[in-house]
């Protein structure tokens, strides 16, 4: 190799002078590097506000159409929104006179409360567990939830317990109740955007580090992501601010996690091929323009699919779930044009240099063609049909596992993976009082039926009859409106409670002309359920759609994506599989949200897909020049060492979602973790390798290569990169 063949100089200039030459050429590069400095100096600051514009109350992640979010909307009319925090006071032994004394003292002091949202005023209580010789005593103290009521309840509690104090001598305090557990969500959220980063950083900088084996060359991919991130971040606030986007602490955090792991997957395939052309090209910026023009493609419609995926949100009838949707679109197309512009210019500035200590010199092999992936490929091509059916056979036994899957809902007791304050206070409380305390029915029905609705509420199986009351500093009636609540006998997270909700909304329905409706918390844990149980229904098929139309426009075929996205569901049904064991008898995890499954297919499909699209269309471009069989073969030994790390790389930033205290992150960052193990080192390296060598040129049916005879298109012998035996036919 002397230089650019004429034939590589016409694809460079007819394929990629619109596109690559505007990012890598020799002074289009400079004004690239110049825009991006431009653009996050305008932006910067407005991504540290991020944080100020989330939306973390209860409608914003409640079913809008919801009976739980109407009842919410209406409650604003008779009094501000509150959250009740219960202080609970326990001695087995029964209060002694110096315990109630201390009690009576807390409660006068807690009445002088105002900061942060705390209606001091309003506190009720003590109420105690029985008249005589009581054991326990609890004190209701109301707490504001305006749109800033997220922010305060934390230093709320905090208020509250600097009063009450901790206890000691024999005699429990604890903090529970709605606004205590709150509290201790609100604290685990608490700087999820600086813990995700710093974990999703470190990550990618060890994957770095052990794939390009350079310390130089992985500064670029991580300056690149870092400025996507925050990039995207401004825009979301602006969003939010402007234009009603909803944004929240989940979706925050996973955007972090998105933005690196789509990101610096980006950066590894075009590196991979940028890298290939160096040892074919002396000019870096004409390397660097071939590679834009033959990975671009792919990587690409690999962003494509994650972001119409994501805009697949939208449709979802959960709030939180709709607005992750724009959230994460918007972070990955910000990561995929950072790194098909930044990125590039910002390799072709620095130069051959920075993949030191191993650079690739022009006219240097390259070592994946004789390497353990072309090595596999030639073995797989022999046996291929055992191969992909031992291997189908070993995904669809580890699905089995989703016998296990218990995807129904984690109450507060189990959605930690510690035992806050809250939960021991939520422990003790139900030793001595009804479990639904502090956690309401609210009722609004029309006022000339009030009596009627009261009267099915308190005679309804699960209802403290006597605790069916209008709640202090609650207007009697609003416009012919009348608000009261009721305390369950079961915890208001518990499956019996959600139950009783279900009858309490049967029984006031049933009474005529009085427009009655049921919420409170355990209202919305049931209509979130349900909404959730819709929106997996709907969500999933339409991105199995959507993946399998993209497939089919960049492949231009109809059987290989078929074929593809059996694969991903195999290997979807797989990791839940061996997660649902793994929860059940490694970790001793409870169970699992209702929306696991439908963010596990989301991630795991939109992100899982990157790769097969990376092979299969390196296989594609191979089959065009040598047949599809060595295409196979070619295309995986090209492709097999940089989808591996890419793989790594993104299962790594997952799991980074695990130093999250909270189950349902955790669970979800280690079934997307293994999910895309399985589907960088099985489903893509073996079964869809296999697959695609058994099925042959039949692969890209009704396209032409459909139609090859077994022999390369150009007429020579279809042989491996490494040929020293011919590749078998089937």
């Amino acid at each position: 190799m002397t230089g650019t063949s004429s034939e590589t100089k016409s694809e460079i200039t007819t394929g990629t002078k619109g596109i690559a030459h505007l990012v890598c050429g020799r002074r289009a590069k400079w004004v690239v590097l110049v825009l991006w400095l431009a653009v996050l100096f305008l932006t910067a600051p407005f991504a540290q506000k991020l944080t100020d514009a989330q939306d973390n109350d209860a409608a914003s992640w409640l079913p809008g159409s919801a009976e739980s979010t109407q009842v919410l909307e209406i409650s604003e009319d008779f009094r501000p929104e509150t959250i009740p925090a219960i202080v609970i006071y326990a001695r087995e032994s029964g209060l002694t006179a110096q315990d109630r004394a201390q009690i009576t003292e807390d409660v006068q002091e807690l009445k002088q409360l105002t900061d942060h949202g705390i209606r001091g005023a309003e506190t009720r209580g003590p109420t105690f567990d029985r008249e005589t010789d009581p054991r326990a005593a609890q004190i209701y103290v109301p707490i504001t939830m305006d749109e800033k009521g997220w922010e305060r309840i934390a230093p709320a509690v905090d208020a509250i317990r600097e009063d009450v104090g901790e206890g000691g001598d024999g005699l429990a305090v604890h903090i529970t109740g709605p606004g205590g557990t709150s509290a201790d969500f609100s604290e685990a959220f608490e700087g999820i955007d600086s813990t995700l980063l710093v974990s999703a950083m470190g990550v990618v900088i060890i994957m770095l580090l052990l794939t390009y084996r350079s310390p130089s060359l992985l500064v670029i991919p991580l300056l690149s992501v870092i400025a996507a991130l925050f990039t995207a971040q401004a825009l979301i606030y602006f969003l939010a601010e402007n234009a009603g986007l909803t944004v929240n602490g989940q979706s925050a955090g996973i955007l972090t996690v998105l933005v690196f792991g789509a990101g610096t997957d980006y950066a590894l395939l075009l590196v991979a091929r940028y890298r290939e052309e160096l040892r074919r090209h002396e000019d870096r910026h004409e390397a660097m323009a071939l590679a834009l023009h033959r990975a671009g493609p792919a990587v690409i419609a690999s962003g494509a699919t994650v972001v119409l995926s994501m805009l697949v949100l939208l449709a979802a009838e959960m709030n939180s779930t709709r607005g992750l949707g724009p959230v994460a679109a918007i972070g990955v197309a910000v990561a995929l044009l950072a790194m098909m512009s930044l990125f590039p210019a910002l390799l072709v500035i620095f130069g051959r240099w920075i993949f030191w200590p191993v650079i690739p010199h022009h006219g240097s092999p390259d070592p994946t063609e004789r390497g353990v992936w072309a090595r596999m490929g030639r073995r797989m091509a022999h046996r291929p049909r055992m191969i992909w059916g031992v291997t189908a056979l070993i995904l669809a036994v580890c699905s089995l596992g989703l016998i296990q899957l218990r995807a129904e809902g984690i109450s507060n007791a189990d959605a930690f993976t510690g035992t806050p304050d809250s939960i021991t206070g939520q422990e003790v409380s139900e030793r001595y009082f009804p479990a639904g305390s502090g956690d309401p029915l609210v009722t609004v029905s029309n006022q000339a039926q009030a009596q009627q609705v009261g009267q099915a509420v308190a005679a309804t199986e699960g209802v403290v009859p006597e605790s069916l009351g209008l709640p202090p500093g609650t207007k009697p009636s609003f416009e012919g409106k009348v608000l009261f609540e009721a305390t369950m006998t079961d915890p208001a997270d518990s499956e019996a409670a959600k139950q009783t909700v279900e009858r309490v909304r049967d029984a006031v329905h049933a009474v005529p002309d009085a427009d009655a409706q049921v919420g409170g918390g355990t209202a919305a844990l049931l209509d979130m359920d349900e909404a959730t149980t819709h929106d997996n229904i709907l969500i999933i098929p339409l991105v199995l759609v959507v993946v399998l139309l993209i497939l089919c426009v960049l492949l231009r075929a109809l059987i290989a994506p078929l074929l593809l996205i059996g694969t991903v569901i195999l290997s979807f049904a797989a990791a839940l599989g061996i997660s649902a064991l793994a929860f059940r008898h490694v970790f001793d995890y409870a169970g699992e949200s209702t929306d696991f499954p439908l963010f596990v297919f989301v991630f795991l499909v939109a992100l899982g897909i990157d790769y097969n699209i990376f092979l299969t269309t390196r296989i594609r471009e191979e089959a065009a020049r040598q047949g599809t069989r060595a295409g196979v073969i070619t295309g995986l030994a090209a492709t097999g060492a940089v989808i591996t790390s890419a793989g790594l790389v993104l299962a790594g930033t997952f799991a980074a979602l695990g130093t999250l205290p909270m189950v349902a992150f955790a669970e979800i960052g280690f079934t997307v973790a293994l999910g895309v193990l399985l589907d960088t080192f099985i489903v893509r390296s073996i079964l869809v390798t296999s697959l695609f060598l058994d099925v042959g040129p039949k692969v890209w049916w009704p396209h032409r290569l459909a139609k090859e005879d077994g022999q390369a298109m150009a007429g020579e012998p279809a042989v491996g990169p490494d040929s020293e035996r011919p590749i078998p036919r089937g």
